[in-house]
């Protein structure tokens, strides 16, 4: 297939999807179901064909689309995948499909669902595979107005709360954004401005031949501090957290799967495609700080989930802690004062390890979230003080539950264990206080994850409310559960399968950064010189 098409494709199809929808039968409820379902299947082979087509050897962009849209203000429908955006596209595409199966749970107003969910993996497909600063933020706020009202309206009691706060949160992050983004248009280029994100990047480090002027230090971290709160919010991470575990709390079963699986991904792919390479000084400026956020943001998620009763919100706040992971391992850029160099091979695995934590906390909180779910639908509620002894009613639920919670846990064999070692091993180099601090996060994890196992699914026979509600876990919810278990296990054990796509392009990055933060030090140097 033609790959202009084809990105195209993956990110339209569920649009086009949501527009058939529109003039169906709002009663027909299993063909609303069907539908979506298999609009998303195909959004799916749709990224598993990219995935075929992709080159793994290459480090920079492939299959580039590049169409005017704008053209009195150089802005173009500018799309592209690498290393880096293609596992975070098999993610949206998986996660999707996964949660359109989840969706069988939704009993009221159909219609309206299916069309804002298939919307929503539309906006999630844009913002990893768009390529102009400009189109990447419309992709985000289109993701942004979907979410609100599937929280909103199909959520729980303080749904309308969540929603709000969910919408307040994003929205002050994109008005930042759309700060930075416009700094770095107007004040990059010289006579010609561009949105192109490659463009930029190359302007940053010194080997543009299109735009001559590029971003001062001093504005470079300016800008840097702003991207960084617009997508830190979205990850999220202490202290502009606060917005999740309601959100989560709130949102239906699989909303929740889309939300730890696949949104909280898109501000650590904010930070790595576009605050990074258009903004190399402040990334270093700002490294002690980021890599201080995502140690206490570990330690702070761990607490806050060790104290809760209620299942989901020990689970929301369990992304929180895992969230810190990923922000460690971008950050871990320490430079060697003497020879103005950057331990490439440590920042490398820094960077490597937070995108497998990406993925693979994907894939297991998503399970997690789907497991919650599976028993909330029988028996109504989430106080962990309430359960007990589910293993002697729902094996098969909980030899499943076990298994992805587990995965979570960072147990070796399984996903969670490789992102988080490789991020520790990266930040010992960087800090060695840091890196304890990290590491005991691990203790920590494992503690609130047994914790809730032992209460959960041990113990006598569940004899709590709504117990002869009890059933077996379905077919369909079993499906789900064994699919996210089996990718656990197989990431786990065969972890190259990520490290082979994305090692080209970040060794790419870290590349560009050392050039970047060598070009902005000489820029420093000439301005000392002048004085």
């Amino acid at each position: 297939m033609n790959p202009e098409v084809l990105l195209s494709l993956i990110i339209f199809a569920p649009a086009v999807g949501a527009f058939f929808l529109a003039f169906m039968d709002g009663r027909a409820v299993d063909q609303l179901r069907g539908f979506t379902l298999f609009t998303t299947i195909v959004t799916f082979g749709l990224s598993i064909l990219l995935w075929v087509q992709f080159d793994s050897s290459v480090s920079g962009i492939q299959m580039a689309v590049e169409l005017p849209w704008i053209p009195s203000w150089n802005i173009w429908y500018r799309l592209g995948v690498d290393g880096i955006s293609l596992p975070l596209v098999l993610l949206t595409g998986l996660v999707s499909m996964l949660a359109a199966v989840a969706s069988w749970s939704i009993n009221r107003l159909h219609k309206g669902y299916f069309i804002l969910f298939l919307l929503l993996e539309s906006g999630m497909m844009g913002v990893f595979l768009a390529l102009d600063f400009f189109l990447f933020y419309v992709f985000w706020e289109v993701m942004l107005l979907p979410m609100y009202f599937l929280i909103g309206i199909w959520g729980g009691p303080r749904k309308e709360y969540a929603a709000i706060k969910f919408f307040l949160f994003t929205l002050a992050g994109s008005i930042l954004m759309l700060i930075a983004m416009l700094m770095l248009y107007f004040q990059t280029g010289g006579q010609e401005h561009s949105f192109n994100l490659i463009e930029l990047a190359r302007v940053a480090s010194g080997t543009s031949e299109h735009l001559t002027q590029g971003l001062t230090p001093s504005m470079q971290i300016t800008a840097f501090i702003l991207l960084f709160i617009g997508f830190a919010i979205k990850m999220p991470v202490v202290p502009v957290h606060t917005w999740l575990p309601d959100a989560h709390v709130e949102a239906p079963t699989p909303i929740s799967m889309i939300l730890a699986g696949v949104l909280l991904k898109m501000g650590g792919y904010g930070i790595i495609r576009i605050a990074f390479p258009l903004c190399p000084w402040g990334t270093q400026a700002a490294a002690w700080v980021l890599v201080a956020i995502g140690a206490i943001s570990i330690i702070y998620g761990a607490f806050a989930a060790l104290a809760q009763t209620d299942f989901k919100r020990l689970v929301a706040y369990s992304s929180v802690s895992h969230m810190g992971y990923v922000l460690i391992g971008l950050a871990v850029w320490k430079m060697n004062e003497a020879s103005q160099t950057v331990n490439a091979d440590m920042w490398n695995m820094g960077i490597s390890g937070a995108m497998f934590q990406m993925i693979a906390h994907g894939i297991s909180s998503s399970g997690m979230f789907f497991m919650v779910g599976v028993i909330y639908d029988r028996v109504h509620h989430r106080n962990l003080n309430e359960f007990g002894g589910l293993t002697a009613r729902m094996p098969l639920y909980s030899g499943l539950s076990a298994g992805i919670f587990f995965a979570g846990l960072g147990l070796p064999g399984l996903c969670g264990f490789i992102g988080e070692v490789f991020v520790v091993l990266s930040s010992w180099n960087f800090s060695h206080v840091l890196a304890v601090i990290a590491a005991s996060g691990v203790i920590l994890t494992a503690g609130y994850i047994l914790w809730a196992l032992q209460r959960v699914y041990l113990g006598p026979e569940y004899k709590g409310p709504h117990a002869e509600d009890i059933t077996p876990i379905s077919t369909r919810e079993a499906t789900v559960g064994a699919v996210l278990l089996a990718l656990a296990i197989i990431l786990g054990v065969f972890p190259n399968l990520l490290f082979s796509m994305m090692n080209a392009s970040i060794t790419e990055l870290v590349t560009h950064m050392q050039t970047g933060y060598e070009h902005a030090a000489a820029a420093v140097q000439n301005l000392q010189a002048m004085r």
